[in-house]
């Protein structure tokens, strides 16, 4: 190389924006070196790889090379196009070398094509790749591997991701943190979090990639015990100080219901960002600490940081799930006139769910009408839940009415509408319900719970006898129930599989989450708190033996389910109590009667305690009460129209997991 050659390449690799390229490419091509490998080689790296360089340039660079452009060419533009908004472009490139060019495609050209398929979701030619992958003999590289697995993962076949990942004879930290990633978003946390074990035993090492994917699986299975092992290994490798770690603890904390813990994390970090202050805001939110959320908006705004959406999504989750009727409506106000925010589907379901639980369904109503999504089912679906709360049966029927016309053939809206019909005790409305459900063919999504115990997650569903200690976990749900009734504990009336049955003492005995907190009770020890998590929402009856189990264990448990937390304590269940009573005493006194409560069941509030009563406990006799026809076991909760509300809000008995749908 000339002296002149090799100045100019210096100059190229330190070179830092096309202002500075383009005169250099002058004096490149006044010499006449545009055709000098090593020169072309730097100028097309700069522009179709560089944050400042210019694909348009690149592209002019490569059509004007005479020579046969090498492999590293062609990847310069792949990998450019690859990370571009048009990366079909570097599917194109990709064609074109295989069939107009000498160069033969290397590791890092496989890698940058799977990077295209991976942004396209292109099945069909992740597939083609992978068959050239093999062909060429690349299929043991650990870089390609995890570009396959990559491109799988986000098309949906996680079986063939997961074949790869085993498959591969040597794997990298990044190829251990392409699969747990994969995992945790594809809704596996579990196999994730076991994953990471498998990597442990392996002796492999772990960085922030791998701490924000597996503290996200944590926070999903409310897995505290894994997550705060987490925690000690972020700081003992020192990412602790990562904004996005911190962000995922503060997250995983939340999710988990130890506020405490986020809040110590928040205070720790020297930098945050929105998602850091959203985070906290969510998580109260989601919690009821509707108060909590409204001061860290008011320091978020103090501290100069712009909110957004979500920020005003956990202010009115907050709102909703306290009944601050009059802040929420401010806030939702401020979103738009303030911060020049426009409400989404999410924000109105809020609203709906605001007025809805406060029962102003002349509100709830209005806030439909005026909303830009008044056709969405969720605003519908929301308002339903609130008529249940309220045993509104002719609004419930305009609600459900306007479901069909929008052909939401959910499941979950048929279930709840039966239920609202059955505390009416309308035999003819639960009948039309039913025979609706079998001529859609509709099916319910089977309820779980899982519960943490030491490093292992326990998970259960109705009438579950596949644990391996299952015969233990009913003598001890059966001795739980005793305590619960002792308590005050009364199953809830509207718990029944339709009008007619009296007996309506073992509607939701054996729910899922009554399986995990025996199983709970039997597994710690007295004091620890139990934290259970739900797939779908919590019926009012396990809401109520909840707060009753709580009272007579004198333990904390913490219930979550579909983006909704319930908080029971002793010291929290007696003082709510008090409180009850003393205002019933006060409105005595005043000569005034005693206002109907409006059921938050997202809040720990107590109900009004009755004797003991004694049943009996058999499964078998329990299910012979009943013919296949009708429903199971009863819909309850409390829409907050920030989450996908096409899912039940029971157990059921089914095991079709499927999604929900009308047969085509």
């Amino acid at each position: 190389m000339c002296e002149k050659a090799r100045v100019i390449v210096r100059m190229l690799q330190g070179c830092n924006s096309m202002t500075k390229l383009r005169k250099i490419h002058s004096h490149v091509i006044t010499n006449g070196l545009q055709h000098h490998p090593p020169i072309f080689d730097n100028l097309l790296r700069f522009c179709a790889v560089s944050v400042t360089g210019s694909l348009s340039h690149a592209l002019l660079l490569f059509q004007h090379f005479d020579s046969d452009r090498p492999t590293t060419a062609w990847n310069y533009l792949l990998r450019g196009f690859s990370v571009s908004s048009t990366p079909l472009s570097s599917l194109l490139f990709y064609n074109q070398m295989l069939i107009s060019s000498s160069s033969r495609p290397d590791v890092y050209t496989f890698s940058f094509a799977l990077k295209a398929c991976e942004k396209l979701r292109s099945v069909p030619k992740c597939r083609e790749i992978h068959g050239s992958v093999i062909r060429s003999g690349f299929h043991t590289d650990y870089i390609v591997s995890t570009g396959l697995v990559r491109c799988y993962s986000a098309t949906g076949n996680i079986d063939i991701a997961c074949k790869v990942f085993d498959e591969m004879p040597l794997r990298d930290l990044v190829s251990w943190n392409a699969m747990i990633s994969c995992l945790s978003h594809a809704g596996l946390h579990h196999q994730a979090l076991s994953m990471h074990k498998r990597m442990e035993k392996e002796g492999v090492g772990i960085d922030a990639y791998t701490l924000v994917a597996l503290l996200s699986s944590c926070a999903h299975v409310s897995a505290l015990n894994m997550g705060v092992m987490l925690h000690r290994k972020a700081c003992a490798v020192r990412c602790e100080g990562s904004v996005y770690v911190g962000n995922a603890l503060i997250d995983m904390y939340a999710k988990c219901g130890s506020l405490e813990n986020a809040v110590s994390v928040f205070n720790g970090m020297r930098k945050r960002d929105v998602t850091t202050w959203n985070s906290m805001i969510m998580g109260y939110g989601v919690h009821g600490k509707g108060i909590d959320a409204i001061s860290f908006f008011r320091e978020m705004v103090t501290f100069g940081v712009r909110p957004n959406a979500i920020t005003f999504l956990g202010l009115l989750l907050g709102c909703s799930h306290q009944g601050l009727v009059k802040e929420g409506a401010e806030h939702f106000k401020m979103m738009s006139s303030e911060f020049c925010l426009n409400p989404n589907v999410k924000h109105y379901g809020c609203m709906v769910d605001l007025y809805g639980r406060a029962g102003d369904f002349d509100k709830a109503l209005e806030m439909i009408h005026v909303s830009s999504c008044h056709e969405d089912p969720v605003l519908w679906r929301t308002l339903l839940g609130s008529c249940k709360i309220h045993k509104n049966l002719e609004l419930a029927e305009v609600a459900m009415k306007k479901l069909v016309q929008l052909k939401a053939f959910n499941a979950g809206d048929y279930m709840l509408m039966t239920s609202i019909y059955s505390a009416a005790s309308d035999a003819q409305g639960f009948a039309s319900m039913r025979k609706l459900m079998r001529s859609h063919e509709l099916r319910t999504v089977p309820g779980w719970s899982w519960i943490e115990i030491g490093d292992q997650v326990h998970k259960f569903v109705v009438d579950d006898k596949t644990h391996p200690e299952s015969a233990l976990i009913y003598s001890e749900l059966k001795e739980v129930v005793r305590r619960a009734v002792l308590a005050g504990y009364k199953p809830e009336e509207s718990n029944v599989t339709g009008p007619g049955f009296s007996d309506r003492c073992l509607g939701s005995s054996f729910h899922s989450e009554k399986l995990a907190i025996a199983y709970g009770l039997m597994r710690t020890p007295a004091g620890t708190a139990l934290r259970i998590t739900k797939n779908l929402r919590v019926c009012r009856d396990c809401h109520s033996f909840t707060k009753c189990v709580s009272k007579a264990f004198s333990r904390e448990i913490i219930v979550d389910y579909a983006l909704c937390k319930i908080y029971m304590t002793p010291r929290g269940i007696k003082k709510k109590a008090e409180e009850e009573e003393n205002e019933k005493r006060k409105k005595k006194k005043e000569g005034g009667e005693a206002s109907q409560e409006v059921d938050q069941p997202c809040n720990p509030a107590v109900q009004q305690t009755h004797p003991p009563q004694r049943y009996p406990f058999s499964c078998d006799e329990f299910r012979e009460m009943f013919n296949s026809d009708n429903i199971p076991d009863e819909v309850d909760g409390v829409f907050t129209g920030s989450i996908d509300l096409s899912q039940l809000d029971e157990d059921t008995e089914s095991n079709n997991s499927s999604d929900l749908k009308k047969p085509s």
